[in-house]
């Protein structure tokens, strides 16, 4: 029992050094050179493959008339766009700005502006918040910043030859089939084949959350590996990790206050702090200046620090 409690507990940290470890060892054991661009590969199909069984098993516990939206969603989407106007104008009215600093702005904005991890309602239910709810607001972050974003990021870094409407479509292709096809599947499953959605809501409890830390280790294997490979100077790595961290803490704070004044204060922390930093670290290459990537890989292990203090919290309250 003591040692199915500590797994419990550091589950998170211990998937997240196994990331660590896995790419130290590939990189440096020579047998493996020349497969490095089909790892690559099979990486960039594991990691969507592995959100949309989260999701799927996720939405097959939720009905279509849960999801609904609510007030604190207007008050966080307002929060993260705000702050991508104010950062982006920033910036524009200061072409001057030495370069450093317009990667550290980016890096925030970057942080700031990031839709909710589309696997966040798996924290959020181990949690104890309402996964449903956290669905929501998943859907329509994604819709605001594919609509907001490429007019701000055209401000604070104009792309020659980069359209809004191009743009739009970039975001929205690249996020939407990862919460649509889930939910259609979902709802094909509760439809059609009762028996296995059964069977999947009875039996299928904790499969989220172990997919889960199988895609954390892969998504901190990519993290290792872009820090790994940056050639920015010591002190803007050390500026963006720092500004990642502030961010970090301050979207989880202000999301669980805001969550609180409507009685979903775990819901709010985990919408607003939880964050798809793999798209983040997409926008940056696609975006903004690519070495701001680097901001997604920080946020990447901070925003889970905080979900294994949150659980071991939990759990033990529980205890």
């Amino acid at each position: 029992m003591d040692f199915h409690r500590f797994l419990r507990d550091w589950s998170l940290p211990i998937a997240m050094l196994a990331g660590v470890a896995m790419y130290l060892l590939y990189v440096n054991i020579p047998l493996f050179d020349s497969t490095h661009k089909a790892a690559n590969s099979a990486v960039a199909f594991v990691q969507p493959m592995l959100i949309f069984l989260m999701l799927f098993i996720t939405f097959c516990k939720i009905r279509l008339s849960e999801l609904r939206l609510a007030k604190w969603h207007l008050w966080l989407v307002a929060f993260q766009l705000l702050w991508l106007a104010a950062l982006s104008l920033a910036m524009a009215f200061c072409p001057s700005l030495p370069q450093e600093a317009r990667v550290i702005m980016e890096s925030a904005m970057l942080c700031l502006v990031c839709p909710t991890a589309t696997a966040a309602a798996v924290i959020t239910a181990r949690l104890g918040g309402n996964a449903a709810s956290l669905i929501s607001y998943t859907m329509l972050i994604n819709v605001s910043v594919a609509v907001v974003a490429p007019l701000f990021f055209t401000l604070a870094h104009p792309v020659e030859g980069v359209s809004f409407t191009a743009s739009f479509v970039r975001i929205i292709s690249k996020v939407f089939p990862l919460l649509l096809c889930p939910l259609a599947a979902a709802e094909t499953v509760r439809r059609f084949l009762p028996r296995l959605h059964t069977f999947i809501v009875e039996k299928g409890r904790d499969w989220p959350f172990y997919l889960w830390l199988v895609a954390l280790s892969l998504a901190i294997a990519v993290t290792s590996r872009a820090i790994a490979h940056t050639a920015m100077p010591l002190f803007v790595m050390a500026g963006i990790a720092l500004v990642s961290f502030v961010c970090c803490i301050m979207q989880f704070a202000v999301g669980r206050f805001v969550g609180a004044r409507f009685g979903e204060r775990i819901t709010g922390g985990q919408a607003l702090g939880q964050k798809n930093t793999v798209f983040a670290i997409w926008l940056a290459y696609t975006f903004l200046t690519p070495v701001t990537a680097i901001a997604g890989g920080f946020y990447s292990i901070w925003h889970n620090v905080v979900n294994t203090l949150q659980l071991y919290k939990h759990n033990h309250r529980r205890v």
